[in-house]
């Protein structure tokens, strides 16, 4: 690799890690940014609708619902259900998190073996909706959702429309960073402290245990798809490459980038990935692997590596970029502007929101709540 381009990829690391904030970039992969906006002043300004993986079977011992819920979060919905259906919350299925900040639509499956369910009638309520109901074979898996569709409304919109119009063409055109929003790290942050104690032998509970293993790795590979930002290669290669597949989890490389490549890459076939911390070493190498060993290599991630090592987790890899797809936006008023677009599984809607600028809810807090699509 030539000199320069590793001097710039160092120089990246060290700004990265100079002004880093838990679990978020400090450089918009698209410029600064262009507009600042409130967000979520009711629910329906920010809704979110499952798309779902699979049709119901039509038979077996697990009630398939699609509910409508507003101002209500997946884990009070699916207790919701439970006491409905008269049974442990441990019969209920669900394919990922929605926050209560929002108006969502998403599947609850409810085991019932004798093919008893109460009235659809004494579930409906005016904040729960139950728009469909069918008979399923299996339960319902975390991750067994094709992705989620979202219509966000934006009020109180400061910036020029040129200018938004245009970052929102890029991002339909380049995607964004797939970064892990500040959710995933709780309170301030808090879950990367935690999971520092926890490697440290703090006991934790067992709930709590994947949360902070997660929050840590998330912490890790925002600090590699930072340090890409900065370099300006979050959505280009790398020497040493692994690439990732289009809506899978197949991943392929390292092998010598050539126009074949770069033609899937053009398409948003593959995208390159980052690493999602574990035993073994990096599958990736060359200025690939430098980077992310570079980026994670200040005291906080060293020692977050070592835990995760040590808690037997194995490496993985994660994309770094998010497509957007279907992205369309348009103006209510001059100051309310409403988009749509979808993502895959596992990214987070304040991803988008990030590269277009500042968000802040109503009391004036930053955009907080759960729209992973895990």
């Amino acid at each position: 690799m030539p000199i320069q381009a590793v001097a710039r990829l160092r120089h990246a690391v060290s700004r990265q890690q100079r002004d880093r904030v838990p679990g978020v970039s400090a450089t918009r992969a698209h410029g600064p940014a262009v507009l600042r906006a409130r967000t979520r002043h009711v629910p329906e300004d920010f809704i979110v609708e499952e798309l779902d993986a699979f049709a119901a079977s039509g038979s077996g011992e697990h009630l398939l619902l699609k509910i409508r819920k507003r101002g209500m979060n997946t884990a009070w919905a699916a207790t919701r259900i439970a006491r409905w259906a008269g049974v442990a919350e441990s019969a209920i299925g669900h394919a990922g998190l929605k926050d209560r900040h929002a108006q969502t639509v998403q599947r609850f499956s409810v085991w019932l073996p004798k093919r008893v369910a109460p009235p659809l009638e004494s579930l409906q309520a005016e904040d729960f909706e139950v728009l469909a109901a069918d008979w399923h074979s299996r339960k319902l898996p975390r991750g067994a959702l094709a992705g989620n569709r979202f219509v966000l409304l934006l009020r109180e919109v400061r910036g020029a429309r040129d200018a938004i119009e245009a970052r929102l063409q890029a991002i339909a055109a380049r995607g964004v960073p797939n970064v892990f929003g500040e959710q995933r790290f709780g309170r301030q942050g808090g879950n990367v402290a935690k999971a520092l104690a926890m490697f440290d032998g703090r006991r934790v509970r067992r709930d709590q245990r994947g949360i902070l293993l997660s929050a840590a790795r998330s912490q890790l590979f925002n600090q590699v798809l930072a340090a890409r930002i900065d370099a300006g290669c979050w959505d280009r290669p790398l020497d040493g490459e692994i690439w990732i597949l289009d809506g899978s989890h197949s991943m392929f490389g390292p092998e010598p980038f050539d126009d074949a490549l770069a033609a899937r890459l053009a398409a948003f076939d593959i995208h390159p990935t980052g690493p999602m911390w574990g035993r073994g070493g990096l599958r990736s190498n060359d200025a690939a692997a430098a980077l992310e060993l570079a980026a994670t290599s200040d005291a906080t991630a060293l020692a977050l590596r070592t835990g995760l090592e040590a808690a037997g987790l194995r490496q993985e890899r994660r994309s770094l970029r998010l497509p957007v797809r279907d992205l369309r936006w348009d103006w209510q008023e001059a100051s309310v502007l409403r988009l749509g677009f979808a993502l895959p599984p596992g990214s987070y809607a304040t991803a988008v929101l990030a590269e277009l600028g500042e968000m802040t809810e109503p009391d004036g807090s930053g955009t907080v709540g759960v729209d992973e699509n895990d």
